[in-house]
């Protein structure tokens, strides 16, 4: 009974201690951080246990099609996920606090996301050329939408920007032509160049007052925007809206 009894114990030790790399060959780790994802399967079950996933962990992994992240996770790296063709499915778990640059960049097949409450930084191009990516909600607690994070989105429909968003980076909506309205809430101050340059689906735009600059070409090529409502305060970019919209200001 006793031979038994240390016998368990052992056991339980090495199940608690291990490391995770040995779980499985398809995860290299360092440390508690996913460096690198070596298999091949289609949906894949992060080990419980990972704090981080690692830059570039599943880079042009083309055999994913979904992944579960386990609430340890408090960061995704940047291009941890870039140009996954298939993925087309993934849950990000409310332990998540930041998302890196292009960490989802190139992922044709994912249509929805839901970012959870706890996300507050999301990098540039984080989804940048998700072409199927339809609607997205932003967190509130993110307070900048950085540079291309949408960029070239052709199939966004339908963004919520929080109140906590202070300003819209450069090119953060270019090229997302099915984008029929964007309200943009009146704790922006700023708007980067060609921020919602060729998205063709808006057709007018209401910019509070809060906004003091908008940088050159933010609007530009909108060739159906034809109202526009901004601030005689506003200091407006060159080609910042296209010579069809009629611009009416506010104060």
């Amino acid at each position: 009974m006793k031979r038994k009894t240390v016998v368990t114990a052992a056991l339980l030790f090495i199940t608690l201690y291990i490391p995770l790399s040995l779980f499985s060959q398809d995860f290299k780790m360092n440390g508690t951080i996913l460096a690198f994802y070596w298999g091949n399967a289609a949906n894949v079950t992060i080990p419980e246990g990972v704090t981080s996933i690692g830059d570039s962990a599943f880079w042009n992994c083309d055999s994913l099609t979904g992944v579960t992240i386990p609430s340890s996770v408090t960061s995704i790296g940047a291009g941890a996920f870039a140009w996954c063709g298939n993925l087309a499915s993934v849950t990000i778990p409310s332990s998540v606090i930041s998302i890196g640059d292009g960490a989802f960049s190139g992922c044709n097949n994912l249509t929805n996301v839901t970012l959870p409450s706890s996300v507050i930084s999301i990098g540039d191009y984080t989804f940048g050329n998700c072409q199927r990516l339809k609607r997205i909600t932003i967190p509130e607690g993110v307070i900048s939408i950085e540079d291309g994070v949408f960029f070239y989105c052709i199939s966004l429909v339908s963004v919520t920007i929080p109140s906590s968003v202070t300003s819209i980076g450069k090119d953060a909506f270019y090229g997302c032509n099915s984008l029929t309205s964007a309200d943009i809430p009146s704790s922006v101050t700023s708007i980067g160049e060609g921020a919602f340059c060729l998205c063709t689906g808006l057709t007018s735009i209401t910019i509070p007052s809060s906004v003091t600059s908008i940088g050159n070409e933010a609007f530009a090529y909108c060739d159906n925007l034809k109202e526009v409502t901004v601030s005689r305060k506003t200091t407006i970019g060159s080609d910042a809206f296209p010579s069809s919209a009629r611009i009416t200001y506010s104060d």
